[in-house]
């Protein structure tokens, strides 16, 4: 494992320094390492190229980013970069970067180069607020949607064309999450409303809505719910001394099931409801989907037939979800000390070895899906999953990251 890498899994583990400096260490040369200076600009935010040869920081208020070269010390400089929820996505193929910007009390994306971080085109995008933008995965489309204020989806092509402007309704809280399949072929936007629209490739219209209502009764969809286990001694009697932490498996629940759900507070910002967290599996046939006013539920769509597959009901809310790159296999958390496997063929439970309470906050799978990288508030877990001859997962030690 290379730096970069360790770099792209710290997630929020990596903190930078109040004085906007911080040093870049390699694993595979120890003796090698870089120190970047900010300044008086200060530091509010950095991420890697995909090359892994450039730093790419935003200073503080947004007043520009640094592209830092860690092979010919060079520095370049982009202005205007827009504080907003994803305000920079690169292709795919890593060839060029897409920023969203604020120029003059409008919003605009500027498409660069990243072999020369040379500009490629700049456009405006019609947006009263720009929320975020993503490359679909062919890295011929680019999407971007408003504020939650206003339902605005708009597709571009590179040089900047408008291709299609979708709005499923109005005078309503709008779009909360977007995500690409990975073959371009659709684009699911999770919505306030508490569904999902899944939009074709070629007309750009909807496929289908994806409700997630709190009543489950379709006999073709199988629920799974976690259930508490207590371990059991030889003779039956409950285990001694108890366990550090509570193991639990997958029950399959009879049908109708009602799902667990949260009321939320209409007189705060930002209310727990509609789709917060939506992603497609490798292969583009399932979709998996959390509705935020029901924490403890993961949805698993076919979008093959466009229709519930499966339910994960879980004792605690969910904080993180990801497909394993390289088949249908779904890894989530909870924040407790255990992490949970889906697949087309069944759902296991795993608790986290390792001394004290390990609480898993998020996770990430490695580039070819042997392994997983679990993440708790200060150290790491890394889960190696072992061949079908071989057993269940296996953990190397937590290691510490402060």
């Amino acid at each position: 494992m290379n730096f970069s890498e360790v770099f792209k899994l710290s997630g929020q583990l990596c903190k930078f320094s109040p004085d906007g400096k911080y040093l870049v260490w390699s694993l595979e040369q120890p003796e090698w390492h870089c120190r970047i200076d900010e300044g008086s600009a200060g530091l509010v935010a950095s991420c890697w190229s995909p090359d892994g040869r450039h730093i790419l920081n935003t200073t503080e208020f947004h007043l520009r980013m640094t592209v830092w070269s860690l092979c010919t010390k060079s520095v370049s400089y982009i202005k205007y970069p827009k504080a907003c929820q994803q305000g920079i996505t690169f292709s795919r193929d890593g060839r060029y970067l897409a920023l969203a910007e604020r120029r003059d009390c409008k919003d605009y994306v500027s498409i660069f180069v990243c072999s020369d971080w040379q500009l490629l085109r700049h456009f405006d995008t019609g947006t009263q607020d720009l929320a975020g933008i993503e490359w679909a995965p062919n890295g011929c489309v680019l999407a971007a949607w408003d504020t939650c204020l206003e339902y605005k989806v708009l597709l571009y092509s590179l040089d900047g064309r408008l291709l299609a402007a979708y709005c499923a309704y109005e005078w309503s809280l709008g779009v909360k999450a977007v995500a690409w399949s990975p073959s371009s072929q659709f684009l699911a936007v999770g919505s306030y409303d508490g569904k999902v629209r899944v939009l074709n490739h070629v007309t750009w219209k909807v496929l289908a809505e994806l409700g997630h209502p709190a009543a489950v009764s379709d006999s073709r969809v199988v629920v799974y719910k976690e259930a508490e286990k207590s371990p059991r001694g030889s003779l039956g009697r409950p285990a001694c001394p108890p366990p550090r932490a509570t193991e639990s498996r997958y029950e399959v629940a009879e049908l109708p099931v009602s799902l667990q759900t949260l009321k939320p507070a209409a007189d705060r910002a930002n209310p727990k409801i509609g789709i917060g967290a939506l992603a497609f599996s490798p292969d583009s046939c399932f979709l998996a989907t959390r509705s935020d006013n029901i924490p403890n539920a993961v949805w698993v769509w076919d979008v093959r037939k466009l229709r519930l597959f499966a339910v994960l009901e879980q004792l605690g809310p969910v904080r993180a979800f990801q497909w394993d790159p390289q088949q249908p296999r779904l890894a989530l958390c909870t924040g407790g000390s255990k992490v949970y496997l889906w697949s087309p063929a069944g759902c296991v439970s795993v608790q986290v070895p390792g001394e004290g309470d390990f609480q898993v906050l998020s996770l990430c799978w490695h580039s070819n899906g042997d392994s997983l990288a679990l993440l708790s508030k200060d150290h790491f877990c890394l889960c190696f999953l072992e061949t079908e001859d071989g057993g269940g997962p296996a953990f190397g030690q937590p290691g510490s990251l402060t």
